[in-house]
């Protein structure tokens, strides 16, 4: 993990109003005339309450004195279309709104996921603070930040009916006028106060959604089933994601509890000062200073100013949180480079004497012990270089810096006498195919599984093919419902066969790893060649079969191979033994084995595993 990553930790980024404008700019690239729409609606929402109070009070006049029919007409034609407007707008803006709504998180998604794939390394991935913040920006890419667009253009509608009210109240009782908006003062405060709180209360549970979730997915994945089951520890899966969710439950329920008083007192306070105003204004009607329009005017501008302040300290406070959590999005995609980027990356040069790690140090953060401890080695151009070692040796951890995951934390990978800090990561990794221990299995079409290895090359479907063969998996494919168009998946109907409800077929673990195999020889004619336990979990004729594939496409190539099985890396050109992070020996089979040093007692420790049995046939029951 990278310690220096602070924008994981700590407070949303930029400013309150930095935060404003990237959200306001989100929606105007996503959706220009949604947005344009919605600001014009929002302000004639605003307007229709004081136009409907102010027409009310003019017709009520007017009859009450007599007026002509013509006189009185024009309001109450003006009231009939305040009426239209009041039912037609709120079903136009709600249309407006999801539309504004679903284009602003699909360029959100695409803008975070952008910036996901920016991320150079590994490290942000294995960081716990990280990956909370992560999926609060998930959320906030698709919903929070039209929520703040939308809190900021409500604030605006509340603040032009107060605006609007205010002017006719006072005019009425400018003492009440003054005491209303006293009394939303500390109705907004109060808001803002809850917002904060409920902001870093969602922060806070992070971590145990993320748990709770995790034990949510192991009752609910095929992948856990069997163990789950055979194990019978269903119930004590469920008992612990019950346990988070309680937990999380009790931290929200806190702040509910919380706005709940405080926004009863000050609903109580808002009737109180509502309840005084229309006393007064029953008194001053029967004392003549009043009409009955402006009576109702009165009422109406009370309740309204009462109500948009409501609304307003709602949509303000609505606003602050959904900026805070807005934050966690713009903390992720203008985030820096998780490892060092040059400005000017240095050519990559076509791979002719080898790579070479030059005293290297690594370790995963400062608070970690060493992985790797002074390591200096040369992996020769056009051989096979093998590694092996015990669990925890540092293997994959050298595999992750050779494609640049991580960094050393001190010496250098020298490609060719380069650098590979100095160059652009992508074109190094243009260079490298690999087979890791931990391959994916892809939700996808068996064509698409192999062909992610070159998505250049996706519609190449005789590479595809020539692939399989030479991973062995080729006649598997092809005996498939669909061929090589099957999905390898029970997650997803397939397409073609939805209304049918036929789902996809699951390989086993042995023809996942030649997928695998596949997809590596599909990134053909690569620099380097990377071969992490490319045969584990093999049966012994498809290992040789795998191995000797492998052989013929390791010729004349730079190749890495990681491996346990011994017999497997005995053919290698060269093989290092590495033991707590230190080269300790290298050279080929014959050599370390008449050296009599850690890789024979490895060989010996595992032939001595192989025997004979009563028919005469090779058994083994010995491993590393």
């Amino acid at each position: 993990m990278n310690s220096r990553d602070e924008e994981a930790r700590g407070a949303p980024a930029g400013s309150r109003w930095q935060r404003t404008a990237l959200a306001f700019a989100l929606a105007a690239k996503a959706a220009p005339g949604a947005l344009l729409a919605y600001v014009a609606l929002t302000l004639v929402s605003g307007a229709l309450p004081v136009a409907t109070a102010w027409l009310t009070k003019v017709t009520l006049d007017g009859l009450v004195g007599g007026a002509v029919l013509r006189t009185v007409l024009v309001p109450g034609i003006g009231l009939s279309l305040v009426g239209v407007c009041g039912g037609l707008v709120p079903q136009v803006t709600h249309y407006v709104r999801t539309q504004l709504e679903r284009e602003t998180g699909l360029l959100g998604q695409e803008r975070l996921f952008q910036a996901v794939e920016r991320f150079v390394g590994l490290g942000r991935f294995e960081d716990p603070r990280f990956l909370d913040r992560l999926r609060l920006a998930q959320q906030a890419s698709s919903v929070t930040a039209n929520q703040a667009v939308e809190g900021t253009l409500g604030s605006a509608r509340a603040a032009f009916t107060i605006i609007s009210f205010l002017g006719s109240l006072f005019l009425l009782n400018p003492v009440l006028t003054v005491l209303v908006l006293a009394a939303g003062v500390p109705m907004l405060l109060a808001e803002l106060a809850l917002s904060r709180q409920r902001a870093r209360m969602l922060w806070r549970i992070g971590p145990t959604e993320r748990r709770e979730l995790f034990y949510s997915d192991l009752l609910a994945s095929v992948e856990a089933a069997k163990e789950v089951r055979l194990f019978g520890i269903g119930a004590f899966l469920r008992e612990r994601m019950l346990v988070e969710r309680r937990a999380a439950n009790t931290a929200k329920r806190a702040v509910d509890l919380r706005e709940v008083v405080t926004q009863s007192g000050l609903g109580l306070l808002a009737a109180l000062v509502s309840g005084g105003g229309l006393l007064w204004a029953i008194w001053a009607a029967s004392a003549g200073m009043l009409s009955v329009g402006d009576i109702t005017m009165l009422v109406a501008a009370v309740a309204g100013v009462q109500g948009a302040l409501t609304q307003l300290a709602r949509e303000v406070a609505r606003t602050h949180q959904a900026l805070l959590m807005f934050g966690h999005y713009v903390a992720v995609v203008t985030c820096g480079p998780d490892l060092p980027v040059v400005a000017v990356p240095r050519p990559l040069p076509a791979l002719r004497s080898g790579i070479e790690l030059r005293d290297v140090w690594f370790r995963y953060s400062d608070a970690h012990p060493w992985v790797l401890r002074g390591v200096n080695l040369h992996i020769p151009f056009g051989k096979t270089t093998a590694l092996i070692g015990l669990n925890g040796a540092g293997k994959s951890t050298l595999v992750k810096l050779l494609c640049r995951f991580y960094d050393p934390t001190r010496g250098a990978v020298l490609w060719d006498g380069v650098d590979i800090r100095d160059v652009d990561v992508a074109a190094l990794r243009r260079r490298i195919s690999a087979v890791f221990q931990d391959y994916m299995e892809y939700d996808m079409t068996a064509a698409e599984n192999i062909a992610l290895g070159d998505v250049t090359k996706l519609d190449d479907q005789e590479w595809v093919r020539s692939s399989a063969k030479r991973a062995g998996i080729h006649d598997k494919l092809a005996d498939l419902p669909k061929g090589y168009d099957t999905v390898l998946s029970r997650m997803f109907l397939m397409e073609s066969d939805e209304e049918g409800g036929r789902t996809g077929v699951v390989l086993s673990g042995g023809q996942w790893q030649r997928l695998a195999l596949a997809r590596a020889f599909f990134r053909d004619r690569r620099d380097l060649v990377i071969l992490d336990e490319p045969s584990a979990g093999l049966d012994a004729v498809a290992e040789y079969e795998i191995h000797t594939s492998l052989k013929r496409h390791r010729e004349g190539r730079t190749s890495v191979l990681i491996s346990h099985r011994l017999g497997a890396v005995r053919n290698a050109d060269r093989i290092v033994v590495l033991s707590e992070g230190r080269v300790i020996e290298e050279g080929d089979h014959h050599a370390l084995t008449r050296g009599g040093g850690e890789y024979a007692r490895l060989f010996a420790l595992q032939a001595s595993g192989y025997g004979t049995d009563a028919d005469g046939q090779t058994t083994y029951s010995g491993s590393l």
